[in-house]
């Protein structure tokens, strides 16, 4: 059976409501959460931008499911703190815990102040990360010059399983380069023809694992409504690497946005108001090739107007009714069909 996944954008949704969204989709029969690793959001308007390491805990302690994350050590994070960080959240909650290693986007790593390095050089040092990574949840002490940097480093606390170490690409030359270290595979959606050639470099070159696909949705009762909310919440993401990679501020993503057409915003969103049709689009996708889908409903909340502010409401757990909505509704027309695709 197909793993279906609930994704959560920290970008976009505040973590509390990420976090009651998650278990309000493992209930509804979920089978396993991601989330993303940002320091900024992609658009302005999108707001957000919790710690993801932080959270991850929150989630795996107050759910039952196993969870992800996509991360890029070797700018914004030294790979001895990912290593710590994954060690200590598969020491706690055995089995469940993934971390997917890429190489980054300018946007969260130009904080430190640091060159921002061409692609080469960035796939040289998500390398390096890796085998140091690697070696420390061996147990080793690891010491290293090179793009990075490690003294004398050792992990105290080991866990009894090993996370996963797993692959994020794009590209089917990404797929290929991954497959020499990755325990699996994680690719968001695009055109069918080159989710093909992704799976299909990540297997040739002996890519090993489980295959994920992340499916940006934007659902709502119209479908008016729901385009209007992926133009304002994903526009400026249409133009995908390399463009995507060097970008630095989401303000530069917001300019790209508005010359985006409604085909191109189309391609990279799963655009719909029919839950039928929509269980059918991502299920031809998932039947290329994919063990697990994970589902990102880009819509959120409106922000609430000054007057309909008031003390209770501040004091409140944050939910995000369009999340709690999406949930329902996957949970009714998506994951029974979902769950039963084969490749």
């Amino acid at each position: 059976m197909t793993v279906v996944g609930f994704h959560n954008s920290h970008e976009q949704v505040h973590p509390a409501a990420l976090l009651a969204a998650t278990q309000r989709a493992e209930e509804a029969g979920f089978d396993a959460a991601m989330c993303s690793d940002h320091w900024a959001p992609w658009s302005v308007r999108q707001g957000h931008s919790g710690f993801a390491w932080t959270w991850l805990g929150a989630a795996l302690a107050t759910t039952g499911l196993p969870l992800g994350v996509v991360n890029a050590p070797g700018q914004r994070y030294h790979p001895a703190i990912i290593a710590q960080a994954a060690a200590t959240l598969a020491a706690m909650f055995p089995g469940r815990f993934w971390v997917a290693l890429g190489s980054g986007e300018n946007v969260n790593e130009h904080i430190t102040g640091g060159r921002w390095p061409a692609k080469a050089e960035r796939d040289a040092r998500l390398r390096e990360c890796v085998a140091i990574i690697r070696a420390l949840l061996d147990g080793e002490e690891v010491t290293h010059e090179g793009l990075v940097t490690v003294d004398r480093a050792k992990l105290w606390t080991l866990p009894d399983e090993k996370p996963l170490l797993i692959g994020p690409a794009v590209t089917p030359a990404t797929a290929r380069a991954h497959a020499a270290w990755a325990d699996g595979l994680v690719t968001v959606n695009q055109s069918p023809e080159i989710l093909k050639q992704v799976v299909q470099e990540y297997r040739d070159a002996g890519g090993r694992g489980s295959l994920n696909l992340q499916v940006h949705v934007s659902w709502a009762p119209s479908a008016e409504t729901a385009l209007a909310v992926a133009r304002d919440q994903m526009a400026g993401q249409v133009f995908g690497p390399p463009v995507a990679w060097d970008l630095d501020t989401p303000e530069a993503f917001d300019s790209l946005g508005t010359h985006v057409g409604d085909e191109a915003l189309r391609r990279s969103v799963l655009v719909d108001h029919d839950p039928a049709r929509l269980a059918d689009r991502v299920s031809e996708l998932v039947a290329i090739g994919f063990d697990a889908v994970y589902l990102h409903q880009v819509a959120t909340d409106p922000a609430p107007s000054d007057e309909k502010h008031d003390d209770a409401a501040a004091t409140s757990t944050p939910r995000s009714a369009t999340l709690d909505a999406f949930v329902d509704m996957a949970a009714e027309h998506l994951l029974p069909q979902l769950k039963q695709v084969t490749a």
